[in-house]
This record gives structure tokens, sequence and C-alpha cells, in this order.
């Protein structure tokens, strides 16, 4: 089960705590090991991802990601986490809570990636797990949803056995590595068993 922290305001405004994994809002001083596992992980993780700007892995990129997430977090349209191993403190990947709507909707989308070094180690199934009482007890949302592309079987699996519901098909839903693609719809609600 997740731990929410609230923490000084000097501090980072949100931590969680799951099992194996630490999840926290990323801070300046990550950069460096950020690009290093992002740039090392750069040829496993450009088949699932947006294209990267040129200078997506600069520190001046990184201090834009920043204040960005910094807005999303104020306006409460996103929630990015970056996630560490509880066991040795490195940094092994990354979720984002986003596009979250309110009203009558109360739902949000979820993304993640994992480094290469720490892929099929459970980190990533861990740091769903985790998410998923924050999105429902912290959020107070009622539905979240996430997507992959239909050739990202592990993805997939990590979905199902979260308890998401596979929902549907969406053609050309996402722009990923450079081309509009189709992706498999997930879904898990508030009222769902948790496995």
């Amino acid at each position: 089960m997740a731990l929410l922290r609230h923490r000084s305001a000097g501090d980072d405004a949100y931590a969680l705590e799951g099992d194996g994994v630490t999840l926290r809002l990323p801070r300046q001083g990550d950069y460096a090991e950020w690009a290093e596992l992002r740039a090392r992980s750069r040829a496993f993780l450009t088949p699932w991802e947006p294209t990267w700007p040129a200078d997506d892995l600069t520190r001046t990129a990184f201090r834009r990601r920043l204040r960005r997430y910094g807005r999303d977090v104020r306006d409460d349209a996103a929630y990015p986490f970056f996630v560490f191993s509880s066991r040795t403190g490195r940094l092994v990947g990354g979720c984002t809570l986003s596009n979250i709507r309110r009203g009558v909707a109360q739902t949000c989308s979820l993304g993640y990636w994992v480094g290469d070094p720490y892929k099929q180690q459970g980190f990533t199934g861990a740091a769903v797990r985790t998410l998923i009482p924050f999105v429902f007890n912290q959020l107070k949302l009622h539905r979240l949803e996430a997507a992959c592309l239909p050739s990202n079987e592990p993805s997939a699996r990590l979905l199902l056995a979260c308890g998401f519901t596979r929902e549907g098909y969406a053609r050309n839903y996402l722009r990923i590595d450079g081309a509009w693609r189709d992706h498999l719809l997930f879904a898990i609600l508030s009222t769902d068993p948790r496995p």
C-alpha cells in the first residue's frame, strides 16, 4: 500500500513509498542521474515514446521540464514522479499522472518508463501499484486510464496484473517515435477490486 508523506513547503510536496520503490517529484539535483539513465536507455525507450527534442537531455531542458512540472502540480493538471529503488536509492524510471479531468469525468492518464538496466525487475509494476491508491484516495479520482502499443506485450501484461481492464483499441491514438500509432486502452476504476 502506498504511503503519502506531505513534506514541508521547501521540500518535495509528495513522496510515495511502495513495495521496493519510492516515488517522488523530480528536483534539480536529479539531473545528472536522470540524464545518464535516459541517455543509456535511449535505444530501449525510443520505440515507445514521443520523439525526443534535440536538446532533451540538456540541463536547460531539464530546468524547463521542472518548471512545467511545478505548474502542473500547482494546477492539479499532472503529477510527475521519479521512481527510485528503495534498496539502492538509484533512479530506475518514472511515472506521470497527466491530463487530470475533474468535473463529471474525475479521471487521469498514466504513463511510465523504466531505464534499460532496470527492465523486467518489477520496478514499474511496483510503481503503478503504488500510484493506484494515490489516485483514488488522495486525488479522489474515479478512473485511471493507460494505453500501450499493441506490440508492447510486457506493458499490457503489467497493466492487467495491476488490476486494469482492457477496454478498447484506439486508431492513431498517440504520436510515438515520429508516427501516429494505434494503442490498446486500459482503465481501472476506484470501485474495481485490487489484485
